[in-house]
């Protein structure tokens, strides 16, 4: 890969801010919205770890999360089935029951547009960051982000939105493969399909699997030019805007592997600064009006030296507790803060810090040493910096166990069980 530039963060020096997180308030509960991933297991560690009450919003009592010290208590609830009227009714039960209003913090698409669309009504029982009408719709749909992101003159791939077959072979005719097929709502594709998005190599591929994928009666596919490089062309920003839409916390990092290879989730990440990406999504982010957590990727493009966005999440993401500043600061504590009415400090990153996906990294590290990518001892020097695991924890070991049980579990037969699912990047 052609070395992308990095240097020191982005964004003005910050003045008249705290530089430690001692002495808070944490009185105010969080209600998360899932227990479903190593993600919301993160939110509860960071802020149970300062003594914040959090609870969760989910159906089953097996999830990593529900196994977590921190986690003061769970409210059974499908919302990944239930309509928006009645989730609205039942997360206002769930602030009542708690007495207190607190928190609410979506960590997938559907509850963050759900939370942005009834905020007039779930304000009234939970604190929150209110967003532009509209936006969070437009932000997790990655035809209107592209949009968004041309109108604000920052570089995407070049991608087509064909709405039929016919469409697809015209654009194979003449198009240079490999391709990107990708939902524009890659949860209802993932729904569909058990896929969010595909590579394919030539014509004959392309066709016979938008046919596969595609949900005829409202199409969903989206055809992206592929950039070359591995998985270390991919970089993130995480961070917390606020009502003013500046942004308090910011951290830049890139991914060093991803399960599954070439097309998934980070397994193993990397804190490093890179101002332009974090300097153009501060400036994106403010001319959008965005306020809130914000989990965003960009894709490093040697061919012309620019980041072109590839997914921008309005919601908190499953990688955020990679990006943890040297006085213990994060984005779901960013948040926290800020909407209780408490100074957030400034955030130092910590360069070359590491977090990893326990079982997805060994997963994602078989895959690429049969292709012949990395090899064993690749793979264990690339382990050296790592600060923390999704699952394991020494203060909060019982999220791991219940993990490693249920692998142990599937490997020899016994029973059925939820593989741990991710909520972002």
């Amino acid at each position: 890969m052609a070395q992308a530039p990095s240097a020191g963060t982005g964004g003005e020096p910050e003045t008249g801010r705290p530089s430690t997180i001692d002495d808070i308030d944490h009185r105010t509960p969080v209600v998360v919205l899932s227990a479903q991933s190593y993600g919301s297991l993160g939110i509860v560690r960071s802020l149970g770890r300062l003594g914040v009450p959090v609870f969760a919003v989910d159906p089953d009592p097996r999830r990593p999360a529900s196994y977590s010290r921190y986690l003061a208590g769970r409210f059974p609830f499908d919302l990944g089935t239930a309509a928006p009227d009645a989730t609205i009714d039942h997360l206002r039960g769930v602030a009542r029951s708690i007495g207190t209003r607190p928190i609410l913090i979506p960590t997938w698409d559907e509850t963050a547009r759900l939370a942005s669309d009834a905020f007039d009504v779930l304000s009234l029982d939970y604190l929150m960051p209110r967003q532009p009408d509209g936006l969070v719709a437009s932000l997790t749909s990655k035809k209107e982000m592209v949009r968004l992101a041309r109108d604000h003159d920052v570089p995407t791939p070049d991608v087509t939105f064909p709405e039929s077959v016919d469409d697809v072979r015209a654009f194979a005719a003449g198009a240079v493969f490999p391709v990107m097929l990708k939902g524009i709502d890659g949860n209802r594709l993932k729904r569909r399909t058990g896929r969010k998005m595909e590579i394919v190599v030539d014509a004959d591929a392309l066709i016979r699997s938008y046919v596969e994928m595609e949900d005829p009666a409202n199409p969903n596919l989206m055809l992206q030019e592929y950039i070359p490089g591995g998985d270390d062309t991919i970089w993130m920003f995480n961070g917390y805007f606020d009502e003013a839409s500046d942004c308090l916390v910011g951290f830049t990092g890139r991914k060093l592997r991803q399960t599954p290879p070439h097309v998934g989730v980070t397994s193993l990440g990397i804190c490093l600064a890179n101002p332009t990406v974090d300097e153009m999504t501060r400036r994106w982010m403010k001319e959008l009006g965005y306020r809130g957590i914000l989990d965003i990727g960009y894709r490093y493009d040697a061919r012309d030296g620019r980041y072109k966005v590839l997914d921008a999440n309005p919601r908190i993401g499953a990688t955020f507790r990679l990006f943890v500043a040297s006085n213990g600061m994060d984005v779901a504590r960013a948040l926290y803060l800020d909407l209780t009415g408490q100074p957030v400090p400034v955030a130092d990153s910590i360069e070359g810090r590491k977090w990893i996906v326990e079982g997805g990294d060994l997963d994602s590290f078989l895959r690429y040493r049969r292709e012949g990518v990395v090899t064993t001892r690749g793979w264990l020097a690339s382990l050296r910096g790592v600060r923390e695991a999704a699952y394991f924890a020494h203060d909060d070991i019982g999220p791991f166990r219940r993990v490693v049980t249920e692998s142990v579990r599937r490997r020899l037969g016994w029973g059925e069980a939820d593989p741990p699912t991710s909520i972002g990047r």
